[in-house]
């Protein structure tokens, strides 16, 4: 055997000696603001972070981020609470909520997949799927997040432009596709117009878009959909095992202080986004919490009744005072203020209403508790008759 040459111990540095006082640093701020030197990724660095809703002052309602106004359940409260072992890890793979899940939808577990939200496990989907010098397809305006997760993952957004009525425009996606699209994404209800695809489109574009392209169908709000208008994403999995269908716990069953999430579709892409997750991120709180959800889903759906009872007077309602808006189908209404948006916003908060501003296009209205609804449309009335004649807003 060759003997190993002998280890050689790393130079030993020389002593300093500590002066007699330390100087105190010039400023713990100054130190703070200086320019780190890292290199980080040129794409990261120029992102701007994703912008909450605003909060709401003591007075004010809350209508800039979708959530659900009623509490939560208190069997789902009973639920959390019985949870005690947070010294311990939760079940990594969420396996009570995947099996609940799989019996509802007829599927085996390996089959559905559950994350800290949905926009998590959008972000492991378009990880797994797409890289640099790839395409990831979406309408905008759509949900904002999109643009940041095709960014992170290193590849390159093909947003296409809605329809004058604010809907996606699916025969311009199905014209963009390219063989660089890895990822179409489709959004329905589109957030933040509230437009929705019909099953004949989606059929139209998944029969354009190539089989080995990941089609992620985004139906975050798709429990406010009227039964008459509903999309059935999952009745299309057999036939199409490169779609995956995500739904939320977030805003129809109230959770979304939890996180927690599902997707459905085939093991393969699942196991993919499984290992893209960061592990352990589905806390049994939210776990436990979802499952007492599905356990009392008829009381939950009688409330998003109401809200979607709301949202459909509150849409005649502003129709009937002169406002253009796209018919609605999730918990919130879309105002295409254009140029006067950061106006109107200021409008609506001088009456207490946080609501969610997107540039220069339009504001998104989430329909809330029904003093805030009432609150809206005393407000809205005189804010379109001051909008300009033949602005996109009016009717």
């Amino acid at each position: 055997m060759t003997p190993e040459p002998a280890q050689t111990a790393p130079p030993t540095a020389p002593a300093i000696p500590a002066p007699a006082t330390a100087p105190a640093p010039a400023s713990a701020d100054a130190s703070l603001d200086a320019a780190a030197p890292v290199r980080l990724r040129p794409a990261i660095a120029a992102m701007i972070a994703y912008r909450q809703g605003k909060p709401a002052g003591e007075d004010d309602f809350k209508l800039s981020s979708n959530e659900n106004p009623f509490d939560p359940l208190p069997s789902v409260l009973a639920r959390i609470d019985q949870v005690r072992d947070v010294n311990r890890y939760p079940d990594a793979g969420a396996t009570l909520l995947r099996t609940a899940l799989a019996e509802r939808f007829g599927v085996t577990v390996d089959h559905v997949h559950a994350g800290a939200g949905s926009v998590a496990i959008l972000s492991q989907l378009i990880t797994a799927a797409a890289g640099p010098g790839d395409e990831v397809l979406h309408a905008w305006r759509s949900f904002e997040a999109y643009p940041t997760l095709i960014t992170v993952a290193g590849a390159t957004g093909v947003p296409v432009p809605n329809l004058p009525d604010h809907s996606h425009d699916v025969d311009g996606m199905i014209r963009a596709l390219t063989d660089r699209t890895r990822v179409v994404i489709v959004c329905t209800p589109n957030n933040p117009t509230g437009t929705l695809v019909s099953q004949a489109d989606l059929e139209r574009l998944l029969a354009a878009v190539p089989r080995d392209v990941l089609v992620l169908l985004d139906e975050a709000y798709g429990e406010f959909v009227d039964p008459e208008h509903a999309l059935d994403g999952m009745r299309l999995l057999a036939d199409h095992p490169n779609l995956v269908v995500l739904r939320t716990f977030s805003k129809a069953y109230g959770l979304a202080g939890l996180r927690i999430g599902y997707a459905v579709g085939h093991p393969r892409i699942l196991d993919a986004a499984r290992s893209a997750a960061i592990p352990l991120s589905v806390t049994g709180h939210a776990q436990h919490a979802a499952l007492a959800s599905l356990e009392h889903e008829d009381e939950l759906l009688d409330r998003v009744a109401v809200l979607a009872r709301d949202r459909d007077e509150a849409w005649r309602a502003l129709t009937e005072q002169g406002w253009a808006v796209p018919r609605p189908h999730g918990n919130f209404v879309w105002l295409a203020t254009g140029a006067e948006t950061a106006e109107v916003e200021a409008q609506l908060a001088a009456v207490g209403l946080v609501v969610r501003a997107f540039g220069s296009e339009g504001i998104r209205v989430t329909i809330g508790e029904p003093a805030s609804v009432r609150k809206l449309l005393n407000a809205s009335a005189g804010i379109v008759r001051g909008l300009p004649e033949g602005h996109p807003a009016r009717r």
